[in-house]
């Protein structure tokens, strides 16, 4: 609490992330401890907040009320500032993410920003570790090796003999492969399980690694493990290490695993990596330099054990309905397993909203939540508009009246939101085998067409079930709009961890805008704001070489007729995928999602893969 006021002393007005960054204590509990010193009068009800009247009393009797930030203003503490020479390398960055794999939340992914990107590039260069010799990657969804890549472009030729990239998803390593080939430097990539020891071929070859594990102490000592195993033997090799704070029992846990496999400390910068997402640590991380020494070694074998944040998620929280004070039970066991999913789907009591944390409850898993009581609405049917079952681990789509999807995973709506996507593939927890790619496979030799264009008379039809509302292809000014959606569409689907700023959103969108309005398609009267959109993009089979459609974003404002407005987007994109040839559409949708899957059927579409995952008790042998 002190932190959090000392904090709001400095910084006001500040944001829940601010004080969050400021303090190093994660959203959830930043937000909580504002809301106490709200009802207590002490903090403006006003966001972002600042202390009120009695609040600046409060900090001056407590001897807080002393102002000195000694924090550089030219780097922001971060110690590197990024040249404008690298400016290019990182619009070039931005611009690859854009169109490079989706975060998997489930696996403890969150892109690191195109600056980070950039930043982690000068690091390896000002500690010496760069120009020159070899790289070696234990993961790689922050696309480091393809900044590397990049910034030697820039400047003229590869700063780096050889980068290697380890990681078990297809789909990324498929990505860098087709990127790097054409940016001169040389770059191997490596499918590989990292809960085994690295292929014998790449022990003792290379000269600094850099890895960004999952966010847990068991994350942390499997992937320096691989990272150890993977360099050159001897002391004062580099391993740059990513990581999120914790608390200081977990971190002691981290840094004990750090020392046992006999790294030492470098060097430390915290909130030196910025994320796109990981929302409850702030978006930011700390960055740390290890060195190896004549101690290091790896003696981590096979793992089999919880490695991802949701893996070690033992417990249930009770949260209680701020509209009508009944409390329901979040995690695992419960009817929902995030609470992200609990605020997408609503109240089970009153279908409203927002939820207040409370005590965690025994560990013994209880009754999964009744469904709605009595007096909440019924469900409607599939033709209807659904108010759609919660996501449960990362983004979920909704049913077509509520739609909104990105194009690899779905977002779950509440009747009085505006709009709804998904976004991250709900892979499993535990990867024992290589993640699922959002390409699709190669295609089997019998395929069953399951939409075709509507006659002339279904589509007036449609036209009239819409009306006043039509489509047509999006444009710059349609961007504050579109942000919006993909701000509210975030909020409900990852909840504190949401990126929910609108102009943010429309900036990401005006930037693929500008390299092609194809397959964005917007729907709203004319010559007024839209009330929907579509984004449908076209994507190439990095193995085959086959052109097929990713559904990215579908969204529809609360309007009348909600679910016609949807299905009028959603032909209009499967139109645009005839218009370009493309006899393949993907998308992807939890299993839990009912809804949404209603959809994809009602549109002819089929399952074609599956994820699964399996809980085995704890402390058996």
């Amino acid at each position: 609490m002190r932190s959090v006021l000392r904090a709001l002393r400095r910084l006001a007005p500040a944001s829940t992330k601010d004080l969050s960054r400021a303090t190093g204590l994660p959203v959830p509990i930043v937000a909580a401890l504002g809301n106490e010193l709200r009802r207590r009068g002490l903090v403006t009800k006003e966001r972002p907040s600042r202390l009120t009247e009695a609040g600046s009393d409060l900090v001056a009797r407590l001897g807080m009320d002393l102002t000195m930030d000694a924090t550089c203003r030219t780097c922001d503490g971060r110690e590197l500032v990024i040249p404008e020479v690298l400016d290019e390398a990182v619009r070039r960055l931005r611009a690859l993410m854009e169109s490079g794999p989706a975060a998997d939340m489930a696996i403890d992914q969150s892109h690191c920003t195109a600056e980070t990107k950039v930043r982690r590039v000068l690091a390896l260069l000002t500690a010496g570790a760069l120009p020159g010799g070899s790289l070696l990657l234990i993961g790689d969804d922050d696309l480091v090796s393809l900044a590397v890549a990049v910034v030697g472009d820039v400047l003229g030729g590869p700063i780096v003999e050889r980068v290697t990239v380890v990681d078990i998803s297809a789909e990324i390593l498929d990505y860098i492969q087709k990127v790097a080939g054409g940016l001169g430097t040389r770059v191997e990539t490596v499918q590989h399980d990292l809960r085994h020891p690295l292929p014998e071929r790449l022990h003792g070859q290379h000269d600094v690694a850099m890895t960004d594990p999952p966010y847990t102490p068991e994350g942390a000592r499997l992937f320096l493990s691989r990272a150890v195993e993977g360099l050159r033997p001897g002391p004062a090799h580099s391993v740059f290490f990513s990581f999120g704070g914790k608390s200081p029992d977990e971190m002691l846990e981290v840094q004990r695993e750090i020392m046992a496999l006999g790294l030492v400390t470098h060097g430390y910068i915290r909130n030196f990596n910025e994320y796109e997402g990981s929302g409850i640590l702030g978006g930011v991380g700390f960055f740390q330099q290890l060195l190896t020494t004549t101690s290091t070694a790896s003696r981590q074998g096979d793992y089999g054990g919880p490695l991802y944040t949701g893996d070690k998620r033992t417990r249930q929280r009770e949260y209680e309905c701020v509209a009508c004070g009944h409390k329901v039970r979040v995690g695992p066991g419960a009817r929902w397993a995030q609470v992200a999913a609990l605020r997408a789907e609503g109240c089970p009591n009153c279908g409203k909203g927002p939820f207040r944390p409370g005590r965690l409850v025994s560990e013994a898993p209880e009754p999964p939540e009744a469904p709605a009581a009595s007096g909440a609405p019924e469900a409607p049917a599939p033709s209807e508009a659904p108010e759609a079952p919660a996501p449960s681990e990362a983004k979920e789509a909704p049913a077509p009246a509520e739609a909104q999807e990105r194009q690899e995973s779905t977002a779950a709506v509440r009747a009085d939101v505006p709009a709804v996507r998904a976004d991250v593939p709900a892979t499993p927890a535990v990867p024992a085998t290589p993640a699922v790619p959002s390409s699709p496979a190669v295609p089997a030799t019998t395929r069953t067409i399951g939409w075709h264009l509507p006659t002339p008379a279904e589509r007036a039809a449609l036209e009239r079930r819409a009306h006043p509302y039509v489509t047509r292809q999006a444009d710059e000014g349609d961007l504050p709009a579109i942000g919006a959606f993909e701000a509210e569409i975030a909020r409900v689907s990852f909840g504190e961890d949401a990126i929910d700023d609108p102009v943010r959103w429309a900036a990401r969108l005006g930037k693929a805008m500008e390299k092609s309005k194809q397959g964005m398609i917007v729907a709203g009267r004319p010559g007024e704001e839209p009330v929907g959109w579509c984004w449908v993009s076209i994507n190439q089979n990095a193995m085959t070489g086959d052109r097929y459609a990713n559904f990215r974003s579908l969204a529809v404002s609360p309007v009348d007729n909600r679910s016609d407005v949807a299905e009028l987007l959603l032909t209009a994109g499967l139109e645009f995928c005839l218009a370009g040839g493309i006899t393949e559409v993907t998308g992807r949708v939890h299993v839990g999602n009912v809804p949404m899957r209603t959809v994809y059927r009602k549109f002819g579409f089929d399952p074609t893969s599956l994820s699964m995952k399996l809980f085995l008790p704890r402390g058996e042998r």
